[in-house]
């Protein structure tokens, strides 16, 4: 974590109930550590949008986003997690999806070649998750792009009302600059708003309607050994209630991650270390309403969020609904992670009710912010976004933005395949000299 995630996967929001959240800092991006979960940008997120502004229709046509997403599904080689990589615990939560009656499916995912090794968040140690420092990234140098790695951008060049370079600082301490026609920022929802404010571009929301998707986990234990660790990291999801604003994943964590997960302290956490291969992790992230603002904070960023009621009414349903599925899957026991709560439950009518007499304080359950969205957001008017629907920046002309700070909401799914086929569009702009 520390050579891979920014701030050594330490950041966290601010609020009521701190999130942490965690952003991969490589040649790659957060695509190099994360679980490769593929989805297209669902159609009914794509109607809301439209309804908030009408304008995307055209900018941004449904058919245009289906074939660029085609596109990249076949370069990216994202297909059904294959069954024979799975491992028990993408399995097992088929099972309790399948038994609670909820759809269910494997997680289409980049990958190629994949051997279930489950070392998908820390980097695939053969090359077969299909991030960008294994797929767009090489393509991009054949075509005579030029890689600087190890930079960070502080300040924009500007002639004008025209953005015609970026500079900064090498890891070395060094200082550089480089100039181009026209610059693209891609420096995520978090970063992106950071850069701009710092270089005096804080007009409109510029770092307001932060969103995310928060989530949290179940864990259990199983009579047989089920080794989290080993299978496709992310091979499974269930998506009965995504309607509802809720998904469930099947989770992959090394040795560490998984520890920190367990229950107990002292000789009590060093029994169940010793038993941990016969413990399972499982999550539900939930699509919020929640908006929070992104704002500079010396060489980082601050983020303020804080869950609405709606939200923490989602996050109790989803945990309840996780721990029923895992005891119909065969677990011997629940540990839910809610404060107030049972700590361990073996009954799945006493998991039930969770729904209905858990706690609604957001600060009773063990969440983590994933996929964050909305503070550049793209709208046809400089009232409402940051940069337009060409993706350039309402007020710099050259200055464009293609990341998931521009999405005009979150999506409730894994956003990584839409960020690239909006992005597609963009550079779609740039070379028609847009």
């Amino acid at each position: 974590m520390a050579q891979l995630y920014r701030d050594m996967g330490a950041t966290v929001t601010l609020g009521r109930a701190p999130l942490p959240y965690l952003q991969g800092q490589a040649v790659g991006g957060t695509s190099v550590v994360n679980g490769a979960i593929s989805w297209r940008l669902p159609h009914d997120v794509y109607l809301n949008w439209l309804a908030g502004d009408p304008a995307i229709e055209q900018a941004w046509p449904w058919q245009r986003l289906e074939q660029v997403t085609d596109d990249l599904i076949a370069e990216l080689h994202i297909a059904p997690t294959d069954p024979a990589v799975a491992g028990p615990k993408n399995l097992l939560l088929a099972k309790g999806a399948e038994i609670l009656g909820l759809e269910h499916r494997p997680i289409s995912r980049n990958v190629h070649g994949c051997r279930g090794s489950g070392r998908c968040l820390q980097g695939c140690p053969h090359g077969a998750k299909q991030s960008m420092d294994q797929s767009l990234l090489p393509d991009a140098c054949r075509y005579g792009a030029e890689i600087l790695a190890g930079c960070a951008v502080h300040t924009l060049v500007r002639q004008g009302s025209r953005a015609v370079g970026v500079g900064g600082t090498t890891a070395g301490g060094g200082r550089f600059e480089v100039h181009a026609a026209k610059v693209v920022l891609a420096c995520s929802a978090i970063q992106t708003p950071c850069l701009l404010r710092r270089n005096g571009l804080d007009r409109g929301p510029v770092g307001d309607g932060f969103q995310c998707h928060p989530g949290g986990a179940v864990a259990g234990r199983f009579a047989e050994p089920v080794r989290m660790w080993q299978g496709a990291t992310q091979g499974h999801e269930v998506i009965g209630l995504r309607t509802e604003g809720i998904k469930f994943e099947a989770l992959g964590f090394d040795y560490t991650i998984l520890a920190s997960r367990l229950p107990g302290a002292g000789s009590t956490w060093a029994a169940n270390i010793d038993d941990m291969a016969h413990w399972l992790d499982w999550g539900a992230a939930i699509k919020a309403q929640a908006r929070g603002k992104v704002r500079p904070m010396g060489s980082g960023a601050r983020v303020h969020y804080d869950l609405v009621e709606q939200d923490v009414f989602k996050l109790r349903k989803g945990i309840s609904v996780l721990g029923q599925m895992m005891l119909a899957a065969g677990a011997q026991f629940v540990v839910p992670g809610v404060h107030g709560f049972d700590a361990q439950v073996t009954d799945i009518n006493r998991m039930s009710e969770l729904q209905t007499v858990g706690p609604l304080d957001a600060r009773a359950y063990h969440m983590a912010a994933t996929h964050l969205f909305g503070t550049c957001r793209a709208a046809s008017s400089a009232q409402v976004g940051v940069v337009g629907l060409d993706f350039q920046h309402h007020e710099v002309k050259g200055l464009y933005v293609a990341d998931s700070s521009i999405f005009p909401s979150n999506t409730g799914v894994n956003p990584q395949t839409s960020i690239l086929a909006l992005a597609t569009l963009c550079g779609n702009n740039l070379t028609r000299g847009g």
